[in-house]
């Protein structure tokens, strides 16, 4: 148990709301006067309890943002959760970009929300991030996380797809164990993701052409951003070239902040260094909160 695990047993419930006749689901840590909102986005094949893992509070970034001060609110993306089954409303990324929209202001419409919304997301859920920020009514958020997110794989990874596409006859390879190495960065209930893992939606699978449409959307992002990648990362490119690389989208940034998390694998937010990913990113967004302006040697990229 960490010194501050007694401080992370705010209460985390799960609610419902109404999107046009679709359920969309979320896990609430709600505090009173709260400095900001987090919106905390998850990555494939889980669900929002990605965030707040059962059995390990001290892994949750719900209870460490509320005992910073911070509402948070992990919305289950267009497809899991509740709004699993209802694809037809979600087929295309406008659509789930309207979704999540929608959904984030019905479970906001009664809450305080201090001085704005921060999104945090990780892996595929920085698709959904990028996508909202991106769009004009990302212009008053208050910044943006991504972790667990690359332009270009980790050569392991694309050695993998090279071998599978040169011989078609071999068995499409699984990406589950890049995304759980090194097995002694998790916890050993932790590891391989048993306890919070989902089926995917079909669009999941589909992304042709994202790569040049991240850069497009990227450029339009104005907020301060935030990268994370995983010192054991082996599903993106990692080090300061993997960060560099994806930084240099966001041109139109006010301010990007790059970090590299030492000790954790592709899942952050469950790793045995959740606790300190999450303490240096909720700096970040106690920065934007405060309005903390850009340094000049942040403006031309820096490592947090």
């Amino acid at each position: 148990m960490t010194s501050l695990e007694p401080e992370l047993a705010t209460a985390v419930a799960r609610q419902i709301v109404d999107v046009h006749g679709v359920p969309a689901s979320a896990l609430v840590a709600e505090v009173p006067r709260p400095r900001a909102v987090i919106v905390a986005l998850h990555g494939g094949a889980t669900t929002s309890a990605y965030f707040d893992h059962p059995g390990h509070p001290g892994l949750s970034l719900l209870r460490a943002a509320a005992a910073a001060g911070f509402t948070v609110v992990a919305l289950d993306r267009p497809g899991y959760g509740s709004s699993a089954g209802h694809e037809e409303h979600m087929r295309t990324p406008e659509q789930r970009t309207d979704f999540a929209y929608a959904a984030l202001e019905a479970l906001l419409k009664d809450r305080e929300r201090g001085v704005g919304v921060f999104l945090w997301a990780h892996s595929a859920g920085s698709e959904l991030t990028v996508r909202m920020a991106s769009d004009p009514r990302g212009a008053d958020l208050l910044g943006v996380e991504l972790a667990g997110m690359g332009r270009v794989h980790h050569p392991r990874a694309l050695r993998a797809m090279e071998e599978w596409r040169s011989d078609p006859t071999r068995t499409r390879p699984s990406l589950r164990h890049a995304l759980w190495y090194p097995q002694q960065a998790y916890p050993p209930d932790v590891h391989g993701g048993r306890r919070i893992g989902a089926s995917s939606p079909a669009y999941e699978g589909h992304r042709e052409g994202w790569r040049e449409e991240l850069a497009r959307l990227a450029a339009r992002v104005e907020v301060p951003v935030h990268i994370t990648l995983a010192e054991h990362e082996q599903v993106w490119a990692n080090g300061p070239d993997g960060l560099a690389d994806l930084a240099s989208l966001f041109t139109g940034s006010s301010r990007v902040v790059l970090h590299e998390q030492a000790g954790a694998g592709h899942n952050t937010s469950v790793g045995r260094t959740a606790l300190a990913y999450h303490l240096h990113v909720l700096a970040f967004v106690e920065e934007c909160a405060l309005g903390v302006p850009a340094l000049p040697t942040e403006r031309g990229r820096r490592n947090g």
